[in-house]
């Protein structure tokens, strides 16, 4: 019988920027998006979205590695908003989760309930009011364990 592999969590680094991005496109991949549909310079837009969100929205990304090698991430941040926000913090100061990621050989271990939940403790030290993400079919069940639960956003396609 072989061995249940050490699973380690912990913050990411910067220099795992790149990892992160790579996660996050491999994220649209599983998620059936075209690769024609990506755009070429996908790399750099990411990495230069991730250093925008660090300087300006508290960005942190949490990893989870076996052997050293990381297999999961997840990516937080404050969220922006889609319009001007006329609230005060301690009524709306929401956070956003995304990127949550990982490799295929260790999906359904739990291991993105972990990396969602360390990113969920970093928005709460930050105080913030509400998590909010967006839920790909396969990581749903993983959100409505965590106690997310779906919201009043509504959608229309415009194109075919």
């Amino acid at each position: 019988m072989s061995a249940v592999p050490t699973i380690n969590f912990r913050e990411a680094t910067v220099q795992e920027d790149d990892l992160i991005a790579q996660h996050f496109y491999q994220l649209w991949r599983d998620n059936n998006v075209a690769p024609e549909s990506i755009r070429s310079d996908w790399l750099e837009t990411i990495l230069e979205f991730i250093e925008h969100v660090r300087q300006e929205l508290y960005y942190k990304a949490f990893v989870a590695e076996v052997d050293s090698k990381v297999i999961g991430s997840a990516s937080c941040q404050l969220f922006a908003g889609l319009y001007p926000v006329p609230f005060t913090d301690n009524y709306r100061k929401y956070g956003y989760i995304w990127g949550v990621y990982v490799d295929f050989p260790y999906r359904g271990q739990g291991i993105a309930k972990q990396l969602t939940s360390m990113a969920i403790d970093y928005l709460k030290a930050i105080a913030c009011t509400r998590v909010i993400l967006h839920a790909s079919p396969l990581g749903k069940p993983v959100y409505d364990r965590l106690g997310f639960v779906p919201s009043n956003e509504m959608r229309l396609d415009i194109i075919d």
